[in-house]
């Protein structure tokens, strides 16, 4: 095992560099696949598995050597995605698959802050399903109370549906600060 120090040419501080700079993984064909911390790239450039697009202004040093740290990573093998069955149902996968925002005010809200309100209420036979599940802020909830959408007069922003796919790597780059290396590999609408 090989120990590392943190070396930065930039004047930020070290714990912030530690845990902020991340590398962005792009499949043999470039498609964005997913981002992950300077550790993990510089293991798969180790293992030889990924070629080294764009680093960061800082590197890391051994006892013996300097490493740049990597900011975009080209699988050097293509992997074909995994077709799911479907998008696990789960309290997180709502939030992201309504974008954080409240279905009834329409207001973003960080996910702490955020609940899983039942359109047909459980006391009324609503089963727990993407399609009768909805994000909803702690006050629209409780003001919506045991009622449905129409009786409660708070029509929803969009009906529930279930997801086709979700966009994991979309909500990460969200809520990452994108180096500007990355951005000749990123596409947004």
């Amino acid at each position: 095992m090989v120990a590392l120090d943190m070396v930065s040419t930039t004047r930020s501080p070290l714990a912030d560099i530690s845990t902020s700079l991340k590398a962005l993984v792009l499949n043999a064909s470039y498609e964005p696949l997913r981002i992950v911390s300077w550790q993990k790239a510089l293991i798969l450039w180790f293992q030889d598995k990924v070629e080294i697009l764009e680093y960061h202004k800082t590197f890391v040093r051994s006892v013996s050597e300097n490493f740049d740290l990597p900011s975009v990573l080209k699988l050097k093998t293509y992997i074909k995605h995994k077709r799911l069955d479907g998008v696990r149902f789960c309290r997180e996968n709502v939030y992201i698959r309504d974008n954080f925002t409240c279905q009834y005010c329409v207001k973003k809200f960080a996910q702490k802050d955020l609940t899983i309100d039942h359109v047909l209420p459980a006391s009324q036979g609503g089963p727990k399903i993407w399609t009768n599940v909805v994000s909803a802020c702690r006050k629209c909830n409780q003001t919506k109370a045991n009622r449905t959408p129409e009786k409660a007069g708070m029509p929803l922003l969009r009906p529930p549906r279930v997801p086709s796919w979700l966009p994991v790597l979309e909500h990460e780059i969200l809520t990452e600060k994108i180096p500007g290396s990355w951005k000749d590999y990123l596409r947004f609408k």
